[in-house]
């Protein structure tokens, strides 16, 4: 089977100042985070991949994506919601700037997770790492009952859930510096009875198109 994930799009604008937004952020995609939800739409319909399965998180932002990019890529059975999908809660940080964050906790709990996906401790985050990393081993149970080769799924989440399913997908051993999606981008993973082959990730649109054609 071939599994795609993808994360939303974007929730601040030109003029906006971004904050960390988590689970209890419930913000909508403004304008550009609707085209970059038809974008990945459009890169699945034209990669070939006909999708059986459409998925999302709870949240606005992830569940109007999955929404416009089903539409976009002609997917016509009701998307699916599942809340083990949902975004990290980000505890104190949730809601803050860059700047405010770093004023009380330093720059290098920001990198911390950003580039290591290291929790900050105290922060207030939730669910746990262990918690998550159960809930992505479970939603990939959930889709992998039929491994035939022309199956096809879209997962539509945010950020921070990403970073397990690359941990699951790629191994623990991957670097972690590698498992952060930008938004409107896209991953790959062709499943196989006993094989797991990564063939892309955080891939733009346009440039996963050719790798689905050849997975298709």
């Amino acid at each position: 089977m071939l599994l795609i994930l993808a994360r939303h799009g974007n929730t601040f604008g030109p003029d906006d100042t971004p904050v960390w937004v988590g689970a209890n952020e419930d913000l909508p995609l403004v304008e550009t985070g609707l085209g970059q939800s038809r974008a990945i739409g459009r890169a699945i319909r034209d990669g070939g991949i006909t999708l059986d399965r459409v998925i999302a998180g709870p949240l606005k932002r992830t569940r109007t994506g999955a929404r416009l990019a089903a539409e976009t890529c002609g997917f016509t059975t009701e998307v699916e919601i599942d809340d083990r999908l949902k975004e990290i809660d980000y505890g104190v940080w949730g809601g803050k700037p860059d700047s405010e964050i770093e004023e009380s906790w330093g720059r290098d709990a920001i990198e911390n997770w950003r580039e290591r996906s290291i929790v900050p401790e105290g922060a207030g985050w939730s669910p746990s790492p262990g918690t998550l990393r159960e809930n992505v081993k479970a939603v990939l149970a959930s889709v992998t009952g039929d491994l035939s080769p022309d199956t096809a799924v879209l997962i539509v989440t945010s950020n921070g859930i990403l970073r397990y399913f690359h941990e699951r997908l790629a191994g623990e051993e991957a670097a972690s510096g590698e498992a952060k999606v930008k938004t409107g981008h896209l991953c790959a993973v062709r499943i196989e009875p006993g094989r797991i082959d990564l063939l892309a990730w955080n891939r733009a649109p346009g440039d996963i198109i050719p790798i689905l054609k050849d997975a298709a």
